[in-house]
């Protein structure tokens, strides 16, 4: 989910660093978000796989937004 940034208005996903399928670690970044006044990673919150990206590169969103599905692995 975007997570909340203060009051930015407009957040575009500007990259992903991970695919549908890949294995992924808590603190893993998985994508880039860009808002009129600064870019940030975005840190995976748990471990597991990403079993899709529901926002492409270039998708703009807004706090709260789904932005991958992420199957967390059992402990």
């Amino acid at each position: 989910m975007v997570p909340d940034i203060g009051d930015a208005e407009r957040i575009e996903v500007v990259g992903w660093n991970v695919q549908p399928g890949q294995s992924v670690s808590e603190n893993d970044e998985l994508c880039e978000l860009v808002t009129d006044k600064a870019a940030f990673p975005l840190e995976c919150p748990h471990t597991g796989q990403i079993v899709e990206i529901t926002q492409p590169r270039g998708s703009t969103v807004k706090v709260g937004d789904q932005l991958a599905i992420l199957e967390v692995e059992e402990a």
